[in-house]
């Protein structure tokens, strides 16, 4: 007896592993790499290459960027474009390359470094609006 419930405990327990790791595992699988629904409308850009010393070729760039219901942005690194995000209506679920999910709303402040990479998506029946402000990279 002492046999079976040692097995099955052991059967327990990796089902439960097994189960948790899914969603991780599924939220990597399904990011998906091109955008959907997705609009952004440059605002303004300031050229910092004449602003500031070693900033030759990169912009800070103000854009709205809107999601429809079902739309997306796909996967993307911050690696070289760090970012600071306000969002303005509905709501946006952004899921990170750890597996974690986060949801941000009307009056949700984000920020995005070197260390960060996600995507967006619009679970919601209204559009997703946000304001981004980041560091670009102009490579023309």
């Amino acid at each position: 007896m002492n046999r079976h419930f040692t097995f099955y405990a052991i059967l327990l327990v990796l089902g439960s592993v097994l189960t948790w790791g899914l969603p991780l595992a599924n939220s990597q699988q399904a990011a998906p790499k091109g955008n959907v629904g997705m609009k952004a409308v440059l605002k303004q850009a300031v050229d910092l290459g004449p602003e500031l010393e070693g900033m030759t070729g990169r912009q800070l760039r103000m854009r709205v960027i809107t999601i429809e219901p079902g739309g997306h942005i796909g996967i993307h690194s911050h690696k070289d474009r760090p970012a600071a995000v306000y969002f303005l209506q509905g709501v946006d679920t952004v899921t990170f390359g750890d597996g974690t999910v986060k949801h941000f709303g009307p009056g949700d402040t984000a920020s995005a470094n070197k260390g960060t990479t996600h995507w967006h998506r619009n679970d919601g029946k209204e559009l997703v609006v946000l304001v981004a402000v980041d560091v670009f990279h102009n490579k023309k």
